[in-house]
């Protein structure tokens, strides 16, 4: 982490672990009519009525999910709360709470933390989900974020990733690769800085993908769509470890096959010329770059004539019967066997 040596630096043992999780809870506010109770009790207090609760956690370990030398502190909390929003929008549920837990080394100031709760808290106001508890600790391994979220979806309206019939037509939101590519781009500027401590990035003909890479948005707006249009998904994930393993999870506990079309896999163009600047496929990407945090979900062929002319939505397969396979259709006509290549959490 580059630090300013002028930079005013406040020892977190100055305030112990309960004036500092007062300092930096201070200024959010509750939200949700459902929070009863959120942070200063042994437990938050929530109430919700007739409808299912879902929850979720994820953790993000410093040198594993993110790398300090590049990505800003409030940034890294704005991301942190979003992948776990984007695991509550796959249920087709809406987002209400959020815990947030760290472990912290003694090499991060109370500003630095500050930096990174100015992110939660970001997150959590245009999101509109009310922080109510957590955990701080110490750490001898850098900095570890644990978020866990709370949704709510109606009886009846929750959707899993098991529920793909033959021939459902397979969507997305958004465009993929992106957040891959921006990954890309921000590690060679890392290689070129340490060779030159004076060089000076240029990242502006790159923007849309390094903010995807940074600062990526939980798709809550996809799920308003949806309701909007009185279209409910058959099963439905969100796309973090990569096109082509979440559409093999979905096949797999839906016990169906499917067709892609490699033709029909929306790619910006930033993420086209950037691929080809580092001479990688860009369908490659598409499929196995993950952080994407699009929403993958398969609807009845019923339904099609309600979402065919919105473009936040892309149809681009169709579910088949399980033994007929997962396969790719390429621009030539090709069929090739789809494969998991996305991210694997215990991999060299």
């Amino acid at each position: 982490m580059i630090e300013d040596k002028n930079q005013q630096r406040t020892q977190l043992s100055d305030l112990g672990e309960f004036g500092l999780i007062d300092h930096l809870t201070k200024h959010f506010e509750i939200k949700q009519t459902s929070t009863v109770k959120g942070i200063g009790d042994d437990a938050a207090v929530l109430k919700f009525d007739d409808k299912k609760v879902v929850v979720t956690t994820d953790l993000l370990v410093e040198g594993v999910h993110f790398d300090l030398s590049y990505v800003p502190l409030k940034h890294l909390g704005y991301k942190a709360v979003m992948v776990n929003l984007s695991d509550v929008y796959a249920m087709n549920a809406t987002a209400t709470q959020v815990t947030v837990s760290i472990a912290v080394s003694n090499r991060f100031p109370l500003e630095a933390l500050e930096d990174l709760y100015a992110g939660i808290e970001a997150a959590s106001a245009l999101y509109n989900v009310d922080l109510i508890g957590g955990d701080t600790t110490s750490s001898n391994k850098g900095l570890l974020i644990s978020v866990t979220a709370i949704g709510t979806v109606e009886n009846d309206r929750e959707v899993y990733r098991s529920g793909a019939k033959p021939n459902d037509l397979i969507v997305v939101s958004g465009d993929f690769g992106a957040a891959y590519m921006g990954l890309q781009v921000l590690e060679r500027e890392k290689e070129v800085f340490k060779v030159n401590p004076n060089s000076q990035p240029d990242l502006e003909m790159y923007s849309y993908i390094v903010e995807r890479q940074l600062k990526p948005e939980a798709r809550q707006d996809i799920i308003k769509l949806l309701r909007d249009l009185d279209v409910k998904p058959t099963s439905m994930i969100d796309v973090s470890d990569g096109l082509s393993s979440e559409i093999i999870h979905i096949c797999k506990q839906s016990e169906v096959g499917c067709d892609l079309y490699e033709e029909k896999i929306p790619l910006d163009p930033q993420v086209i010329s950037t691929c080809e600047e580092f001479n990688i496929d860009s369908t490659t990407v598409a499929l196995n770059g993950g952080e994407d945090y699009e929403l993958l979900f398969t609807i009845s062929q019923d339904d099609f004539p309600k979402i065919k002319a919105n473009p936040n939505l892309t149809v681009i397969g169709f579910v088949k019967e399980a033994r007929e396979g997962l396969h790719l259709v390429t621009r030539a006509d090709t069929r090739i066997p789809i494969k998991a290549q996305g991210w694997k959490g215990f991999n060299d």
